[in-house]
């Protein structure tokens, strides 16, 4: 958590999350069919949520062959409370643990963008010193 440099860390937060970072390198050999049919559930739950409100979007993406680690992602939008909320619930913990099992290198991680990312940026050139 980032604070008001202005008052020695402490007091008021300044900075919160606005996204979910979810992505994977590839679905673990033999188990290509299961790894398909979690990215049609997760699609579709989170479509659901943001029918009724609780994420602003998501946006799935598939990266062509690179040699790399990382083949694709889902950025999820909303706020900091709501995505809170989303990571709490009975449904996420089942996706990310199949998702551990079923796919190499998958992982979830926050972040900001927009108004918040510059607020993290404005946060970080005023801790610098001198």
């Amino acid at each position: 958590m980032w604070t008001n440099p202005g008052n020695g860390g402490k007091g008021k937060r300044i900075v919160s999350y606005n996204l979910i970072f979810m992505g994977w390198d590839r679905a673990i050999p033999g188990r290509e069919p299961a790894a398909g049919q979690l990215f049609q559930e997760v699609v579709q739950y989170l479509a659901g949520q943001q029918q009724a409100g609780k994420i602003e979007s998501f946006e799935p993406v598939l990266l062509s062959p690179h040699g790399g680690d990382m083949n694709g992602f889902i950025l999820i939008r909303g706020d900091s409370t709501n995505l809170n909320a989303l990571q709490a619930t009975p449904e996420w913990l089942e996706y990310v643990t199949r998702g551990g099992l079923l796919l190499q290198g998958s992982g979830q991680v926050r972040g900001a963008t927009g108004d918040l990312l510059m607020q993290w940026m404005a946060a970080w050139t005023q801790s610098m010193p001198g």
